[in-house]
């Protein structure tokens, strides 16, 4: 087969939408399956629907990348987005032409600084994972390149700076808190470690606006089993297919005239500019990483594997809905119909048949999970209607069942037991060891000992009135009738 290139869909009759040359309006930095499935798709879509008319320069923010294969292919490449929308089954194809080429900084830094000279260059993001945004004080100015990303950003931004001409807006899209904020903070320290020019240090602040944003969609990637019968029904080869859920959200902090330079609302697109995006962050981690936490290891140890699995058997869908519905929903701000339209989302997004997501693999470090996604849900909950939350409280003595079933140690694990098989409980060292000295605790001793760790929860359990109480009450129930009908008694 040939290999996708503009040749090749030319030579197909390809009858998509397709940008072949564009002044080149964003830097990208990051190659990854998330980026090109979310943020390039999203261009992509506003070049076809909006008239932005532009193209991206990719680069690679580590040594290895994709840079080869995406050069190959002219930056083309197929985007399929997989899943279940409004209960139906969907499959989009989408070749994304808004891709120009991409670059190795690591093989030719000079090319990456090229980019500052561009005066229709006027997006830079995002998305080196979370360890990306880092300051590394043994980063070099005159390093080719630095190693950390905010050395690079801090390099290019002086390049910019030394031509005269316009900043930025910055786009970040790593997996952090503040994204943005941290990477202007890490680039404040650069240019204080290197003694960058003042009037550098203010043009930064004055002529660049870093926006943190938060992003949400599950990017599966390249479907390495399915790779070879795709290209086949394609006609071309493809060696850069990405896969992504349906579902898509993009949340940017920042001024409102970005709207203006980047018309996503003209497109149509599911993003939106906001002075502040904590509220749409809570939003996603009590509702739809909640849902994940408080459902997944009560539904393991009732006999489930995978998330859809969950929401193919009623009373654990039940379970889950009412958790969202009638104990999350009601701790949040936002207004209502905007909550149950992203609530109602959720099922669909966990009942996708193009994902096996493994309980297992959501499981791993389940404490601290519970504690950041599920604990804020417990006490507003508590704080506005002065009572405990059913099934919330019941996610907390699953938790505890889940780790309580080991009985020894393994390989940086537990080994828990379901039935006549085993399973690998996965967390902090010192999270392994306590659950291991409790092994032999009854209901009411392991209740007291998990709600009273003040490393795991401060004093926030201990202190809730009834509480530990409620737990002991749901743990005797699971060891009397078994999780599954347990959970379903909360209904």
């Amino acid at each position: 087969m040939e290999k996708l290139c503009y040749k090749t869909l030319e030579a197909q009759g390809y009858d998509g939408y397709l940008l072949k040359d564009a002044p080149v309006r964003v830097l990208q930095f990051g190659e990854g399956n998330f980026l090109r499935a979310f943020v390039d798709y999203f261009i992509d879509m506003m070049n076809e629907k909006a008239g932005f008319n532009g193209k991206v320069v990719l680069t690679q923010p580590i040594a290895p990348g994709l840079a080869p294969m995406i050069n190959e292919q002219e930056g083309l490449y197929t985007l399929f987005l997989r899943g279940r929308e409004n209960g139906q089954q969907v499959n989009h194809k989408r070749v994304i032409s808004c891709v120009k080429s991409c670059n190795n900084p690591y093989e030719d830094y000079q090319g990456l600084l090229d980019n500052a000279k561009n005066p229709d260059l006027r997006f830079l993001v995002s998305n080196t994972t979370e360890a990306g945004i880092v300051f590394d004080p043994n980063c070099k100015f005159d390093d080719a390149p630095p190693s950390s990303f905010p050395g690079k950003l801090t390099v290019f931004l002086h390049e910019r700076w030394k031509l005269g001409m316009k900043g930025f807006i910055i786009l970040s899209c790593e997996l952090i808190d503040h994204n943005g904020d941290e990477l202007k903070r890490c680039v404040g320290e650069y240019i204080k470690l290197w003694g960058l020019e003042d009037e550098f240090k203010a043009w930064v602040e004055k002529e660049n606006v870093f926006c943190s944003t938060l992003v949400d969609r599950i990017v599966t990637g390249y479907p390495r089993k399915e790779a070879e019968q795709i290209c086949k029904d394609l006609g071309y080869q493809d060696n850069i297919i990405d896969t992504a859920e349906v579902f898509g959200f993009w949340v940017i902090e920042g001024p409102q005239y970005i709207k203006d330079e980047f018309p996503f609302e003209k497109a149509g697109l599911p993003i939106i500019v906001v002075d502040d995006h904590t509220p749409y962050k809570q939003r996603k981690v009590r509702i739809l990483n909640g849902a994940h936490t408080s459902m997944v290891l009560g539904a393991y140890l009732a006999g489930k594997n995978i998330v859809r699995e969950c929401m193919e058997d009623e009373n654990i869908r039940d379970f889950m809905n009412k958790t969202i519905f009638d104990e999350v929903i009601p701790t949040l701000d936002l207004p209502k119909d905007e909550l149950t339209e992203f609530a109602g989302s959720v099922i669909d997004r966990f009942n996708n048949p193009y994902i096996d997501h493994q309980l297992l693999d959501i499981s791993l470090n389940s404490t601290a999970k519970w504690k950041a996604r599920v604990m804020p849900s417990l006490t507003e909950f508590y704080k506005r209607q002065g009572k405990l939350p059913k099934c919330i409280t019941f996610s907390f003595a699953a938790y505890i069942a889940f780790y309580h079933t080991a009985r020894e140690k393994g390989e940086n694990c537990l080994v828990g037991k379901r039935g006549d098989g085993t399973y690998n409980i996965k967390d902090d060292d010192w999270t392994l060891d306590f659950y291991l000295e409790h092994k032999d605790d009854d209901a009411k001793a392991i209740a007291h000992a998990v709600v009273n760790n003040e490393r795991m929860w401060g004093d926030t359990l201990a202190k809730l009135p009834g509480f530990e109480d409620a737990v002991v009450a749901a743990l005797e129930r699971i060891e009397a009738v078994g999780m599954y009908d347990a959970m379903k008694e909360c209904l």
